[in-house]
């Protein structure tokens, strides 16, 4: 709290997008916590105002902007109101936002959160813009501050909110430069964290009670390749900082996100096999399955790389879930070059995909690009794509029935409990037991829907496919 005031002043956040920018968010939390702000449920009477903006789809910047619009009318009902825009939208708009929305007190960019308190006092009644970005920027060591996990086994309904997973950031920015899109100039280069503060942060989280964690960056394939990461400036990959995190006692489970196929090696595959921690699940973009529009999106592998990973994977896990992202009408993308994604959906049978009508943003080279495709192609293209996947999603969904499956309790509903399995699977459970959010209950899978597995309790061990 500040100490020139007797008010305690409140926060609130709003966050559009990606999982980067869910990390970011509690990140300005803790810091504004470590301040005396308190969070507030209501954002129009709340103190200060973030919102978390990303601008990798148009629709969830389109979003951001429409809330800091409506925010105007509370502006004017509370002047003393801070209005802050950070993440992708606020790197890439800057000094514009605050002359299209002068309500904003303050702009601050994706290398720039560390001081967001700071800043907030800074302004002062006048709107400032912090949007600095270096090639040389370096991820500031950082320790969360979480509540400790209660011991006993006591089940109050419902359970109470708790954390028992968390993202841990890993690296930040891209160096691939795909055409379409603006992560590498809204992020800056690619940076790899110092492994002593990402192995420091991930006790404290375990310690803490946290039983899941997920390793992010833009693209964790390349950790440690484009700075030192250790202190004696040995080679490092991610690979062993895999390995060393899920050596941590007491962590559950252990997922990242997200990967480029280009740069998928054997030994990162193998860990899918020979760590017991790691889920079977893995999220890695196709975005297309046309050689020509891949080479356009300067994606820099081919679809048979592509189909080459996907069986090498399955090779080292057999049960291993896949997911992917697809672009649906890039420019200058034929009915014979959707064919092909349709044909790699068909071959691959994803577990689930984020599939998008392309969309120009600003900045990135495709934007430029003169023959696009037309918007009746392109959602007729993206309907006939996710209802196929839905079908598959059924498909696949159903090998789970008759499965004893490792189930992470979430929260307990009126009707039973919701957990999710190792592949990332939503489970309605039908039944209630004693139990607290992060433990894990072999569950019987009677039932398939196209998102999400039913089933009851189990008194016999999980079956795997490894």
């Amino acid at each position: 709290m500040n100490k020139n005031t007797m008010k305690q002043l409140s926060f609130n956040i709003k966050t559009f997008g990606c999982q980067m920018n869910e990390r970011d968010s509690e990140i300005m939390a803790q810091l504004l916590a470590e301040k005396g702000y308190v969070e507030s449920i209501d954002i129009e009477d709340s103190d200060v105002v973030i919102l978390n903006t990303c601008s990798i789809r148009a629709k969830a910047e389109q979003k951001a902007m429409s809330l800091l619009g409506a925010l105007r009318k509370a502006k004017k009902r509370r002047p003393g109101m801070k209005i802050c825009v950070a993440g992708c939208v606020a790197q890439q708009e800057g000094e514009e936002l605050c002359e299209r929305m002068p309500h904003v007190d303050l702009v601050i960019g994706t290398q720039n959160i560390y001081e967001l308190t700071e800043l907030l006092e800074a302004t002062r009644g006048t709107s400032k813009v912090a949007i600095s970005m270096s090639d040389a920027y370096e991820i500031p060591a950082f320790i969360p501050v979480l509540p400790k996990l209660l011991q006993g086994k006591e089940l109050p309904p419902p359970f109470p909110a708790r954390p028992f997973r968390k993202f841990l950031t890993i690296m930040q920015g891209c160096n691939n430069y795909c055409t379409y899109c603006v992560v590498p100039y809204t992020r800056g280069r690619e940076i790899s964290r110092k492994v002593e503060d990402i192995i420091n942060e991930a006790h404290v989280l375990v310690d803490a009670g946290i039983h899941e964690i997920t390793l992010l960056g833009q693209n964790v394939n390349s950790y440690g390749r484009t700075n030192p990461v250790t202190t004696d400036g040995s080679e490092y990959s991610f690979s062993l900082l895999l390995r060393e995190v899920a050596a941590i006692p007491g962590l559950k489970r252990l997922r990242f996100t997200t990967s480029n196929p280009k740069d998928l090696s054997p030994e990162l595959m193998r860990c899918f096999n020979e760590i017991e921690i790691l889920c079977p699940q893995f999220h890695l973009p196709v975005q297309s399955g046309s050689n020509a529009v891949l080479s356009k999106m300067n994606r820099k592998y081919t679809r048979e790389l592509y189909l080459q990973r996907v069986e090498e994977l399955r090779s080292f896990r057999p049960d291993i879930a896949l997911s992917t992202d697809v672009i649906v009408g890039f420019p200058g993308e034929t009915d014979a070059n959707f064919e092909q994604t349709m044909e790699l959906l068909e071959h691959v049978r994803f577990h689930s995909s984020f599939s998008f009508k392309y969309s120009d943003r600003p900045g990135t080279r495709s934007a430029d690009f003169d023959d696009k495709v037309d918007e009746l192609v392109k959602s007729q293209r993206l309907a006939r794509f996710q209802k196929r996947q839905d079908e598959i999603c059924l498909e696949q969904n159903s090998l789970y029935v008759g499965k004893n499956l490792p189930v992470m309790i979430e929260k307990v509903t009126e009707d039973g409990m919701v957990g999710r399995t190792e592949t990332n699977h939503i489970v309605h459970i039908e039944e209630k037991i004693e139990c607290l959010p992060g433990d894990i209950v072999h569950i019987a899978i009677n039932h398939a829907g196209q998102h999400s597995l039913n089933g009851g309790i189990s008194s016999t061990p999980a079956t795997y496919n490894k």
